[in-house]
């Protein structure tokens, strides 16, 4: 997955509470078996709507999703990470995420950041005030910097590390091939063993 340190982009006001992942990307799109092409699938019923937000071309472009709390309840399909990200999101900003999605968020390389309600909305009227506000989540410091506010956010050391160097679960296994193959060479060949790809 995808180093993220800082990232700096424009955003996306979402102000809607408890959005579920059935919104994030309807059912109807889970069948694809890649993890790309969701993008276009990302909250399509209510893209039907031409005031829905989205649809703002202000808002074209941006790599930020601000959102109400409870964002992500819900089935706990990855597939509404993956069409966040392949929307062009880097990272969400709510008061409050599902667990599950927000675990799968970060699991995928989606900077989910839990900010103050009161933070969440001064970014979101700062945004609707003026579509150009830039955003920077800065991993490294664990902030959030825009629209005059310097606002601090908790995120564990390990996630942290993991995101910062682009590991996902694979990724961390990778790291110790040399000893996987060491240990796979010593096995009694009537044990089973993996093929190289």
């Amino acid at each position: 997955m995808e180093a993220f340190t800082t990232h700096t982009g424009r955003a996306v006001p979402l102000r809607r509470s408890d959005v579920d992942t059935d919104q994030i990307i309807p059912s109807d799109w889970l069948k694809r078996i890649e993890r790309t092409g969701f993008g276009a699938g990302l909250f399509s019923e209510w893209r039907t709507d031409p005031s829905f937000v989205l649809n703002n071309q202000a808002y074209a472009g941006a790599t930020i999703l601000l959102a109400g709390p409870n964002f992500g309840s819900g089935s706990s399909r990855e597939h509404a990470v993956w069409a966040l990200q392949d929307h062009g999101f880097r990272a969400v900003i709510a008061p409050k995420f599902a667990d599950i999605f927000r675990g799968n968020s970060l699991g995928n390389g989606l900077l989910t950041v839990v900010l103050p309600a009161e933070t969440v909305d001064a970014l979101l009227l700062a945004v609707e005030d003026d579509p150009a506000t830039e955003i920077t989540v800065d991993l490294g410091a664990r902030e959030v910097r825009g629209a005059g506010i310097v606002a601090p956010f908790e995120l564990d050391d390990f996630t942290r590390w993991r995101l910062m160097e682009g590991l996902d679960d694979v990724g961390l296994t990778l790291r110790h091939a040399d000893a996987i193959t060491a240990f796979e060479q010593t096995r009694p060949s009537w044990l089973p063993t993996t093929a190289s790809a």
